[in-house]
């Protein structure tokens, strides 16, 4: 795995916010261990300040220094005995590191609040409680901190906002001092806000409520922003306009159908942009000769293929059209089988404009039906070329062909003029469009809602810039790089502003507190998803590792989701994975999930089965029978050889 996302993190707090109620998590290589258990080296800059113990001593001054489990050679700047524990500060680092005591020997019956007024007392440092914290954290950390980043991570600590823990602080400030990351306000800030598992919805919901009250921002800008947020707050929107496509054209194909209902329907198409509006009854789904496409893939490329075929090259196009027919996976083998028949007649008549017009426009006509027939039973899925059927449909109906961008901003064109429109038929289609969508939910569904929101949150816009493939087109009109714009406009309301940079660090800390550690790497994302009217954050935190050609290896990981929702409340889903054996715990306060969750086992089974895993288990736990949930998710992988062994 490619890191996409960029590295950059996490007193006492009361029981309940200690567990999934609480707006933080512990990431995988945020766990209180000894800086040396990712076996990296310590490294040391000048500055720094950290507690040692002398093990062995040389000639010249030199020492062996134990910090945690890490050992290193130094020079001293005085003799000092064996054994001795100190508070060293790190004096040069070139050609070998240098080290200062700013502390006398530690006696092994010294508490560690007497080190620490030791130490504050030897650095000349405020003795405040949030620098006796710092001390503390950092002393049992064994992490090297210098004077700068404590006198620094004290201001922080002493103006902690409301509801923010110094536990959460403490932890984030640790993973700056690790990673090397710059000690600035900002990324602080982003970090802290990146582990919290919930209220990304409602900093979305603020940020959309200010934005369309806004009278002073550039109209364009304000169109691209909301259009884009109402993609994210409606991730199922592009598949109920589809429906409502296929209902409008099964209207306007059907000879039952009434005048007055495929008028309504002619309308609603014009009033989107599907069809011209000077197109009629009798002429809507004409199309005009055009450039015929190299490739046939959508449905339309075929019409317009057949259109500009030459006689000499009947034989060929024939073979074309029936190869298209066979690889067509959104059309029944009935209906593959009449298009073949079609085909068959056309072979066998002789080849002039007037033929070649009819037989392009019957084409048309029964690809239209057979499309509009099928939305409803592939909504969530894509051909071998990637096109959904609304593609297909819409290329069937315009001559140029359209970006996936722009075919979605069709569809939700679509449903926003069906919910205005005042005709009782349209109204109609829209209900029953919304009522099938619901129908319709399955795990593909909520696979592309997620895909759907982070796409146009467009979280990692930044890492996919480099990609030469990237579609240009579509990165920029994601959330995150119009929030950069707006974040340089100078006409906006302090207000708006605010929310915007609220949601801009929500979204950094997303990037910041997932990352790499050696062979392990985590990924946290944080999406807010709406289904019909229910609101709610789901967070997810991947934890793995990769192996030596750079892949991710899929037979061990755990995989945490935090959810927040309107019915069960708070749920925690842990699934862990060990050598392809998934065992599966869903935490909940609500007792009554256990007969819930007992006919949908069977599937997960079959599901996990067909990807070639086995279930070993799902079970249901209330939060307060398992502490490691109550503290977030923390992973310990060990190297043996049979694997890694996952312990909780």
């Amino acid at each position: 795995m490619n890191n996409t996302l960029a590295p950059i993190t996490e007193g006492v707090i009361d029981e309940r916010s200690i567990y999934m109620t609480a707006t933080s998590f512990n990431p995988i290589h945020m766990q209180q261990n000894p800086i040396t258990a990712n076996n990296q080296p310590l490294a040391l800059k000048q500055g720094q300040v950290f507690h040692g113990t002398i093990k062995k001593l040389y000639p010249d001054q030199m020492a062996e220094i134990q910090v945690g489990n890490q050992k290193f050679i130094a020079k001293l700047e005085v003799p000092l005995k064996a054994g001795d524990a100190h508070f060293f500060q790190v004096t040069g680092t070139d050609p070998q590191a240098e080290l200062k005591v700013v502390s006398g020997p530690m006696t092994p019956t010294a508490s560690p609040s007497q080190q620490i007024n030791q130490l504050l007392e030897s650095m000349n440092l405020p003795k405040s409680a949030e620098m006796q914290q710092l001390l503390g954290h950092f002393m049992k950390a064994e992490l090297p901190i210098s004077k700068e980043q404590l006198i620094q991570a004290e201001m922080w600590l002493k103006a902690l906002p409301e509801g923010i823990s110094k536990i959460d602080a403490l932890q984030t400030i640790q993973k700056m001092i690790e990673l090397k990351m710059p000690m600035t306000n900002e990324v602080f800030q982003a970090l802290m806000s990146g582990q919290k598992t919930s209220g990304m919805a409602t900093i979305m919901e603020n940020f959309a409520q200010l934005l369309a009250k806004d009278t002073v921002m550039p109209e364009q800008l304000k169109q691209n922003l909301m259009q884009q947020v109402q993609a994210i707050a409606k991730p199922f929107e592009v598949e109920t306009g589809s429906v409502v496509l296929a209902k409008v054209l099964e209207n306007l194909t059907n000879n039952a159908a009434t005048t007055s209902e495929k008028i309504q329907a002619l309308s609603i198409l014009k009033e989107s942009g599907i069809i011209p509006n000077q197109a009629t009854l009798q002429n809507w789904s004409s199309m005009n000769e055009g450039k015929a496409s190299q490739q046939m893939q959508q449905a339309g490329q075929v019409v317009q293929t057949i259109l500009t075929a030459k006689p000499e090259n009947v034989a060929q196009l024939i073979e074309q059209l029936k190869s298209w027919t066979t690889n067509q996976q959104f059309l029944t083998n009935d209906q593959k089988q009449q298009i073949n028949q079609l085909i068959d007649r056309f072979n066998q008549l002789p080849v002039t404009k007037q033929t070649v017009d009819i037989f392009a426009k019957q084409m048309q006509d029964q690809l239209l039906k057979a499309f509009s027939q099928n939305t409803s039973n592939h909504l969530f899925t894509q051909d071998i070329k990637g096109l959904s059927v609304k593609d297909h449909l819409l290329s069937l109906l315009k001559q140029e062909v359209a970006s996936p961008l722009q075919n979605e901003a069709l569809m939700r064109n679509l449903v926003k003029n069906s919910i205005a429109s005042s005709q009782p038929f349209i109204q109609q289609i829209v209900t029953q469009a919304d009522a099938l969508v619901q129908n319709s939910m399955d795990s593909k569904a909520m696979e592309h809602a997620m895909k759907t929101v982070l796409k146009n949150l467009g979280i990692s816009y930044e890492a996919t810039l480099g990609n030469k493939s990237a579609d240009l087109q579509m990165i920029a009109h994601q959330l995150k790089p119009q929030l950069h714009t707006l974040l340089q406009e100078t006409n906006m309301t302090p207000q708006l502003k605010e929310a915007a940079e609220m949601l801009m660090t929500r979204m950094n800390g997303m990037q910041l507190s997932s990352g790499e550690n050696g062979h392990q790497h985590q990924l946290i994302m944080q999406v807010p998803l709406e289904f019909f009217g229910k609101r709610m954050d789901a967070t997810l935190q991947w934890n793995g590792r990769m192996k030596d050609d750079g892949k991710i290896d899929a037979n061990y990981a755990r995989v945490l989701f935090y959810l927040q929702m309107a019915s069960m409340q708070e749920t925690v889903i842990d699934m862990q994975v060990q050598n392809r054996v998934v065992t599966v715990t869903v935490f909940n306060e609500n007792s009554q999930i256990q007969s819930l969750a007992e006919p949908l086992k069977a599937a997960l089974k079959k599901g996990l089965a067909e990807k070639n895993y086995q279930l070993s288990g799902v079970f249901m736990k209330q939060f307060d029978e398992d502490l490691a949930v109550k503290n977030g998710p923390v992973v310990e992988q060990q190297e043996e050889q049979s694997g890694v062994d996952i312990r909780v």
